[in-house]
């Protein structure tokens, strides 16, 4: 599942004439394609077992975790059902393990409404994740990116992003908030489309002369 392509189109045209440095940054990735994971809770635990460790861990954890699951899939129940020991034993640490229990059961009892999360405002959305233990705003923002599909989400913490706007727009260090909220002031209200052309921004190779 993706983002309507139509309102892509919309903050592409958007982002290439409020800022040339963006313009310049989408000829050189071209098109944006946000892929959006359309299972919630799946998503979370995802982002849960993927935090302060290499993508190859967290996905040989991922794998072993929906092994333990198997054949039943990773609901809010099923997952609540588990213990820290079993998930401990299959390498995910005790603190991970306390954080997906917190989340399953939360989930599973209604206290945090993944259904019905989508009518929320980004802030409420983003007030109601956090709730949860091990899921931060920078958590909560990539939910409502990748999950979601809202288009105006800035996560300025990222470091990713502070990365791309440091390079792209020469600055001598990373920006602060202010500097790049500042930045990011004419990508609205479509900052998370410029987010998604910041990270690709990242794997391009330099334009030589």
């Amino acid at each position: 599942m993706a983002v309507d392509p139509q309102k892509i189109k919309k903050a592409v045209r958007h982002l290439r004439a409020a800022d040339p440095v963006m313009r310049e940054v989408i000829r050189r990735v071209g098109p944006c394609h946000i892929r959006l994971e359309r299972d919630r809770f799946r998503m979370l635990v995802r982002s849960i077992l993927s935090q302060q460790i290499s993508t190859s861990a967290a996905r040989a954890i991922r794998l072993r975790f929906e092994a333990l699951m198997h054949p039943e899939q990773p609901t809010p129940q099923n997952v609540a059902r588990l213990t820290v020991d079993e998930l401990r034993g299959v390498g995910v640490s005790s603190q991970k393990a306390t954080y997906l229990l917190d989340l399953a059961g939360r989930a599973s009892q209604g206290t945090i409404r993944l259904r019905d999360i989508g009518r929320l405002s980004d802030e409420k959305a983003i007030a109601e994740l956090t709730e949860v233990k091990g899921i931060g705003r920078w958590t909560a923002q990539m939910f409502l990116m990748f999950s979601l599909g809202r288009l105006d989400v800035f996560p300025h913490d990222d470091l990713g992003v502070r990365s791309a706007i440091r390079n792209l727009y020469g600055l001598d260090e990373l920006p602060d908030k202010s500097r790049s909220h500042e930045i990011a002031a004419p990508w609205r209200p479509y900052a998370s489309v410029a987010s998604w052309y910041c990270w690709r921004s990242m794997d391009l190779e330099p334009e030589t002369v």
